[in-house]
């Protein structure tokens, strides 16, 4: 509504105070107004939250999948290392069985020729072999002696240095008999078989010579070689 006014000096006044009509913000923006500004705020940060929330889920899918790729390669890299690990280990047990079969070989190659050389060495005047066999294999044989003997007292000295041996036990006699030797029958001679046992000498008992120069020798008395290193 429009007020005129008649007295002098009255419009300046009005002017002064700051014009016709004035809108006061005191009480509050109307209804309308206040939900038409929250609508319009609302629209504006929107965009920018949608912005900010998508940004941040792009930025942590991209440490996720930097994180994944990681764990794949190191999965692929321990994957390796425990095939190679493996495949070392496997390598290993074959090198040792060879090793183990290798010294078992050489363990036994030194038997016979110390049997041969015990009762080679055992025999007394008077006394011819006609056989040695062996009669069980394995880390400890066990042989038969088969030869002829002039007299009885010739067996019993063999038999003893047999036993005396230190490669040798369990020295039997299993048969004993006489045969005539020839048409002549006066020539008459005792036929024996002997049994007896290789047995693995004492250390003390036990030479080694070193393969290589460096190493050093445990030389003590005998003539055997020490864990299958080194010449009789």
């Amino acid at each position: 509504m429009i007020e005129i006014n008649l007295l002098p000096g009255a419009e300046k006044r009005k002017k002064r105070g700051g014009g016709g009509f004035s809108l006061k913000l005191g009480d509050g923006l109307p209804e309308f107004n206040r939900i038409t500004a929250f609508i319009v705020v609302a629209w504006i940060l929107a965009p920018l939250l949608g912005l900010y929330l998508y940004f941040g889920v792009q930025n942590r899918k991209a440490d996720l999948q930097v994180a994944i790729d990681q764990a794949v390669a190191d999965s692929i890299r321990f994957s390796q290392l425990i095939q190679t690990q493996a495949s070392l280990r496997a390598r290993q047990d074959t090198i040792a069985q060879k090793l183990a079969l290798i010294q078992e070989i050489d363990a036994g190659r030194y038997i016979w020729p110390h049997i041969l050389d015990e009762v080679s060495r055992a025999l007394p005047p008077y006394t011819w072999l006609d056989a040695i066999d062996q009669v069980q294999g394995g880390p400890t044989p066990t042989f038969e002696v088969e030869g002829r003997t002039g007299s009885l007292p010739a067996l019993t000295r063999f038999m003893d240095a047999l036993e005396a041996s230190p490669f040798l036990r369990n020295v039997q006699l299993i048969s004993s008999e006489q045969a005539q030797v020839g048409n002549d029958p006066n020539n008459i001679v005792n036929e024996f078989v002997l049994r007896g046992t290789y047995e693995p000498p004492p250390m003390e008992m036990v030479e080694t010579v070193p393969l290589f120069p460096n190493e050093t020798a445990a030389t003590t008395t005998g003539s055997e070689v020490g864990n299958g290193a080194g010449t009789p």
